[in-house]
């Protein structure tokens, strides 16, 4: 009985009793030759993976009616989306791979599920209108990432083009969670409130994909000398924040997503000058 013969690229080993192909990627050394590498850095995809589960239980909260833990979980993700780039970057652990399943996870973190936290929570109320806007800010912000993974490298790194989903989500996730703060559910409020709360996830939608800059903090030196005052503000900063949580962060993600637009029409009134 005759039997078909093996690759004799494929390694031999237990890795084959797996039904999983080894990834492998192509990078440049400092010589500018090429090196593949197998497998994936496990630290920075670690955060990315915690990052996509708080994206996922926040759509479980939310379809469970869970609202308040939905919000906050948003944030989470926030943290952790901003931990995994930073310690890619201190571990000298980059890849192809990792800004993919970056992207992937923040799609859901950041564009699913803050949409489905909205349409569950009030957009529901309004029929297919709420569905619809709760689409177009999904697909807002998958159109975001999207360009965002194609401007890398060739836009000023100091700015965002386009609110970030992010941001975005936290606008979302913290009125939601100001209104259940305050036991005022989506249900109970009247049609011209939930149209108001329509029109707040639309606009932050549009806002992703505009032309808009955003500063993104970018160039902040976290390791350098700051003056002694600048600490007494972050230790204010923190304290307020744990006076009331959702409505400061709420007032400082309002103000961030205003600022962009208001930097937008000095910059045009100045030209005009």
């Amino acid at each position: 009985m005759s039997t078909l013969p093996e690759d004799p690229n494929k390694p031999v080993g237990v890795d084959n009793l797996l039904p999983i192909d080894e990834h492998v990627e192509e990078s440049h050394d400092s010589e500018g030759r090429k090196v593949r590498h197998r497998g994936i850095y496990l630290l920075p995809n670690l955060f990315t993976t915690a990052n996509l589960f708080a994206g996922f239980y926040c759509i479980i909260s939310a379809i469970n009616g869970n609202f308040i833990a939905a919000s906050t979980i948003v944030f989470v993700a926030m943290i952790l989306d901003s931990l995994d780039g930073r310690v890619a970057r201190l571990t000298n652990t980059q890849s192809a791979f990792g800004a993919e399943y970056d992207s992937l996870s923040d799609m859901v973190a950041f564009g699913l599920a803050p949409a489905i936290l909205a349409y569950q929570w009030g957009l529901s109320l309004l029929d297919k209108t709420g569905l619809t806007i709760a689409f177009i800010y999904a697909a807002c912000a998958a159109l975001r990432l999207a360009r965002f993974n194609t401007q890398i490298g060739k836009v000023d790194k100091r700015w965002f083009v386009g609110l970030a989903s992010p941001a975005a989500a936290g606008v979302v996730a913290a009125s939601v969670w100001v209104m259940e703060d305050f036991g005022i559910r989506g249900n109970t409020l009247p049609v011209f409130s939930i149209i108001l709360f329509a029109l707040l996830v639309a606009a932050v939608g549009l806002l992703m994909v505009s032309n808009i800059r955003y500063y993104s903090f970018k160039d902040l030196d976290l390791k350098g000398r700051v003056p002694f005052v600048t600490l007494l503000i972050v230790v204010l900063i923190i304290s307020i924040l744990f006076i009331d949580t959702p409505r400061v962060l709420l007032l400082a993600l309002l103000i961030y997503t205003a600022s962009g637009p208001v930097y937008l029409l000095l910059r045009r009134r100045q030209r005009e000058l």
